[in-house]
Order: structure tokens, then sequence, then C-alpha cells
């Protein structure tokens, strides 16, 4: 007997009473990150400080897509102008070879519709997506006293583990960041990306995947060495494409909507198709627009309200990151 999996509409969030409070104080500790880390690379991001590739394209939303998509961005088929932006997880502007969480942000251009931010129309909507099918860390707390304890180098960041999870349970946390940090990746234009945490998708809540086309071919040996010069080098000899997936929240216990460390299990579905024209990265045009992506802000509140996003990592996020735009002089 086959079990329909149905998309369902009964979703909650479950916002603490010490959100405002705690969040501050996140967003006050990454600006004392971002201005040490700074002070030593120049001005940047706390996170995902190295860009290592940038690119502009269209995302042209697909019919016949499943009717919980039938929401926001996605509501009717249509074309948009895009921006790419390639990264670099850490906070350190650090070799391509060093293990680390992979980041693809994509600014979607020309949407219609209230921000999520609810200071007027959107400007944009805006995907964070990483080469990690789940966050890291259940929750915003975690993941932030690892990053201010990694951000002091690893003897710092030892210390902290052994004092959070004792001595049996120190080592074996290091041990599963260090298996996350060195996943196999082959390179952008071959490896899926996902946004780990959800957002809304009008009444539903849903997770974000970008496939590659099987046309970007396989990963090179050697991309690790220079993860731009390997996605450069095949966008400047053809366009390079990717689907847009949506998953759907089932239920609270498949899918949670606050517990950002659990891997969805529900189906994706392709509802856009991402293509990046043949362009040259190297040319005075594409060294612009790097400039231009890397001075823009990435930001998944930068969203339609219909695509507001959703649980206790993402609501962080919205006061972290923009502390952080106004740390680099973006906000």
């Amino acid at each position: 007997m086959t079990t329909t999996l149905v998309p369902s509409t009964q979703w909650t969030e479950q916002p603490a009473a010490d959100e405002g409070e705690r969040y501050a104080d996140y967003a006050r500790r990454f600006a004392i990150i971002q201005a040490r880390k700074s002070a030593k690379y120049g001005v940047g991001r706390t996170l995902h400080r190295k860009q290592v590739c940038a690119a502009q394209g269209t995302l042209e939303v697909l019919p016949d897509v499943p009717s919980f998509a039938w929401h926001g961005l996605f509501a009717v088929p249509a074309k948009y102008e895009v921006l790419l932006r390639l990264s670099n997880g850490g906070m350190d502007r650090a070799r391509d070879r060093t293990p680390d969480i992979r980041g693809l942000a994509l600014r979607v251009l020309g949407v219609k519709g209230e921000s999520a931010l609810g200071n007027g129309p959107a400007k944009s909507q805006d995907f964070t997506l990483i080469n990690q099918e789940a966050f890291a860390f259940a929750g915003s707390a975690e993941f932030v006293d690892f990053v201010e304890a990694a951000s002091r180098g690893n003897g710092a960041l030892l210390k902290f583990l052994l004092r959070r999870y004792g001595w049996m349970g120190g080592p074996r946390q290091l041990l599963r960041m260090l298996g996350i940090a060195t996943k196999s990746f082959g390179g952008f234009a071959t490896e899926p990306v996902f946004s780990v945490l959800p957002m809304a998708c009008g009444p539903y809540a849903v997770r974000v995947r970008l496939v590659p086309a099987l046309s970007n071919g396989v990963a090179a040996a050697n991309a690790r060495q220079d993860w731009g010069a390997d996605f450069s080098a095949r966008l400047k000899r053809h366009a390079l494409q990717w689907d847009l997936q949506l998953q759907p929240y089932l239920s609270e216990a498949l899918t949670p909507i606050e517990d950002a460390s659990v891997n969805w299990s529900s189906p994706y579905s392709t509802v856009a198709r991402l293509v990046l024209p043949q362009q040259d990265s190297a040319s005075a045009k594409g060294q612009a627009l790097a400039r231009q992506v890397e001075a823009d802000v990435f930001d998944p509140w930068h969203a339609l309200a219909d695509h507001r996003p959703l649980g206790d990592v993402q609501r962080a996020r919205k006061v972290v990151y923009f502390e952080s735009q106004k740390g680099r002089g973006a906000a």
C-alpha cells in the first residue's frame, strides 16, 4: 500500500519570550567578530566572507507547478533577472581547498508584492543556499556560541566544545563538525545546494533546493584548488542551468519548523529554472558585476511576504544580517 504525502498548512512557529533580547545580543556578538575580521581582511561579511564568483542570469517560473507552490514568486509563469553570489562559508579568506561550507546566494529582481519585512513593496526575493541538506544545529543559540568560539581559533573552539558537551561529547561534536566541513564537494556547477531552513509559500511552508543540470558537466578533479576558476571556465564555454525545487511541510514530526537540524523527508518538486547565459567573469563587465555583487545584500528576509522566513534560526537571521549589513555599509 502506497501512502500519499500531502502538503499541510498546519505548521506553526513557536517564538520564545526572550527572543528580542537574545537576538540583539547575537547581533552584537557577530558585529564584534565582523569588525575583528574586517580589520584583518578588509570590509566584509561575518560569514561567507570570501566571494569566489559572481554571475547574472534568469529564473523562469514554470507552468504546471504543484498547487501548494501557487503563491508569491511561483504564482504564475514568469521570467526574472537574477544575480548570483558564490562563496566559501567561513569568517576568513582561506584557500579554497580548506574544509568549509560552500554557499550560493540568489537574488531575484523585479518581484511584485509586499515585503516580508513589512516595509513596503519587496525589492527582491533572495535565497541563501549551502551544500548541506540540514542545518548543523537545532537552534540559533548553539550556532552563535559555536561561531563565536570558532572565530578565535581551533584552541578556543576545542575548549568551548569540551565545556559545552563534556569530555566524551566534545570530541564527538568536533568530529561531526569536521565531517560537515569536509563533505565531498565537486564544485558549484555540479553539486546541489539547499536552503536547509524553511520559508512560507503562502499558507504552506517549504524548503528550497537547486539541482544542477547534467549539461553543466561533471566535477573536475582540481576544482577545489580554485572554485571560482572552475565555475568561470564552465560559464565562459557555455550556459549553466539548475532546477529550483520546493519541498513542502507535512507534519511537525517529519518536517519541523523550529528544529533546524532535522532533514525534511518530503519529496521535492521543480517549480522554476535558473539559467546563467554564457559570460566571461574575467572581462571588464564580469569584474564590474563581481564588485556589484560583493557590495550587494543577499538576505532571506529580503523577500515577498508570501515567502517570509520561518523558524528560530531564520528569525535570528533577521536581526543579525541587518547588523552585519550596517557593519559593512550595505544597509
